[in-house]
């Protein structure tokens, strides 16, 4: 049945106020081997949307009834999985911003095509493979699903151990070897399906049960890298034992007794502080300045590696960068994921990781979707990546299999 489905014709929804120009996508759609309709009316476009449920869509822009970034709002609100192109005769940079839009909005871009554009730039899109995330990306999927757990709910799932890591390779962009692993929190619900942190961490945050939620996702997290690396084999010469990368919340940088609680976990199960890195966003750790200030410097002092995450995307950064003892800077992955076809994305991205280097610290960049990106960061001297072209977050027992048939080169399989 799926290879059945995998061979059905795509199909092209085109949303245009330029009838030629719509006509003309809808012709190169039709030669490249897909079914297309073209329409002017958003009404008539979302009805079209819900009824026909096309693969890839194409919008312009700038249209007198609903302007392109509305269109691309109500798309991820209904959770469109559609491969969607976004055509404009702006300037580059509104284009490109808009593609950025639609990637936080959950959405899958395809690419972006400022007009007049060719037919064969037009087919290189249609015809291009979806990313390693499906169509429209988990994300969008699970916002979609509209799911709000309870509070009473997330207690009884802690209670009960309900949450479940799953874990992210990181690898060196350079040769490839592993570098380590990133522990990921997920939760499914009974009702609502699977949530990822974002649709349940803030009610933990606000009703004081990140703490039980923080140690048990550590005990499952070292547990199960001690039994996976703790007895690994000797490993080449210069090659460094594996890491694993957990993220904390602000609401732990409050709690001084954290220290000496994760320290000894650590010791109960092996683990040498330094391959543990603790992960925060720059607004967390602006929470409370002073306390997160002492927390943090009282980490590195045992031992622990701290990375900055999401770095680029708050207005504080730089300050948190220089104030507080970070080891590994983190480039935000919605711009790695826009570098192949955004100037300024890569720009952003080369920076970060010269001003990472600058300062003594490694670079890692979350993201990667593609060979060319990875290319590009090995090009830039980025230190680490991390992205479904490498590999999705896993079950820990799954982990061994992937190790086993690895690309030696760090890409996907």
């Amino acid at each position: 049945m799926r290879a059945e489905k995998n061979m059905e014709p795509g199909r092209l929804l085109i949303l245009d106020d330029d009838p030629a120009i719509g006509r003309t996508i809808e012709r190169i759609a039709r030669g490249a081997g897909l079914e297309a309709r073209f329409t002017d009316d958003p009404a008539a476009f979302f009805d079209a949307v819900d009824a026909w449920d096309p693969t890839h869509i194409a919008i312009d822009l700038v249209m007198p009834r609903m302007d392109g970034v509305e269109v691309l709002t109500r798309l991820a609100t209904r959770g469109s999985r559609a491969r969607i192109i976004i055509t404009s005769g702006v300037d580059h940079r509104v284009l490109d911003a808009a593609g950025r839009s639609a990637v936080e909005h959950g959405l899958e871009i395809a690419g972006v095509l400022s007009k007049p554009f060719s037919a064969k730039a037009l087919r290189s899109l249609l015809q291009a493979a979806p990313s390693a995330a499906g169509p429209g990306g988990s994300a969008a999927r699970l916002a979609a699903d509209g799911g709000r757990a309870s509070v009473e709910d997330l207690r009884a799932a802690i209670e009960r151990r309900e949450l479940r890591l799953v874990f992210q390779p990181q690898v060196d962009c350079a040769s490839g070897a592993l570098a380590g692993f990133e522990a990921l929190v997920r939760w499914q619900h009974p009702r609502h399906g699977l949530l990822l942190p974002e649709q349940f961490v803030p009610l933990a945050e606000a009703h004081g049960l990140i703490d039980a939620l923080t140690e048990q996702v550590t005990e499952q997290a070292l547990a199960w890298f001690a039994a996976t690396f703790g007895a690994a084999p000797a490993r080449a010469a210069g090659e460094e034992a594996p890491s694993l990368a957990m993220n904390l919340s602000a609401r732990t940088l409050e709690d001084e007794s954290f220290v000496e609680r994760i320290l000894a976990r650590c010791e109960a199960h092996g683990v040498a502080p330094a391959r543990l890195i603790l992960e925060l966003t720059e607004t967390s750790a602006m929470e409370d300045p002073v306390k997160s200030l002492d927390v943090l410097t009282r980490l590195r002092m045992k031992g622990f590696q701290l990375s900055i995450d999401d770095f680029g995307t708050g207005f504080s950064s730089m300050l948190q960068l220089v104030r507080l003892p970070f080891s590994e800077i983190k480039v935000d992955k919605s711009f790695v994921m826009t570098a192949g076809r955004s100037e300024e994305s890569r720009t952003v991205v080369k920076s970060i990781v010269e001003l990472g280097h600058s300062l003594g610290l490694r670079s890692i960049a979350e993201g990667v979707e593609d060979a060319a990106t990875l290319g590009y960061l090995r090009g830039i001297g980025c230190d680490l990546a991390q992205g479904y072209h490498i590999a999705r977050p896993m079950p820990g027992e799954a982990v061994a299999d992937w190790l086993a048939r690895r690309s030696p080169r760090g890409g996907a399989d």
